[in-house]
């Protein structure tokens, strides 16, 4: 059974750091994509990093600079290490994998990644 699973959220203030990690068991994901997505209160679910199965990435204009995704390939580990936090960054944040092999671009449409963790909360308080 494929399993994504996410942690290292928590409540932190505006300015601070958080890293967040999805750790995939039942697969390996080497081959694939992976990717961050987020759901604030009362808005969509929205693309916020990814990258490639070898190692290219793409960000969301809001968090570039900001952010930084990367993979242990040996862990079958993703991350996403998020600085200068703002509150305007708090939501569930989620990590899904690519359902196509060694996809070279990060799509940021949902419906192109079959695995998907249960999510993490992240909360920036100002």
């Amino acid at each position: 059974q494929v399993q994504l699973v996410e942690s290292g959220g928590g409540l932190v203030q505006a300015g601070g750091s958080l890293r967040l990690s999805c750790a995939a068991s039942g697969r390996t994901f080497s081959s694939y994509a992976m990717v961050w997505f987020r759901q604030a209160p009362g808005k969509e679910r929205e693309f916020v990093a990814g990258i490639t199965w070898i190692g290219g990435t793409a960000y969301a204009n809001s968090v570039r600079g900001r952010f930084t995704v990367s993979r242990d390939k040996d862990k079958n580990t993703m991350y996403l290490q998020m600085n200068s936090l703002k509150p305007e960054d708090t939501a569930v944040y989620f990590c899904a994998a690519d359902g196509r092999v060694r996809r070279l671009a990060i799509v940021t449409t949902q419906s192109e990644y079959d695995y998907w963790g249960q999510g993490t909360q992240v909360t920036v308080s100002s």
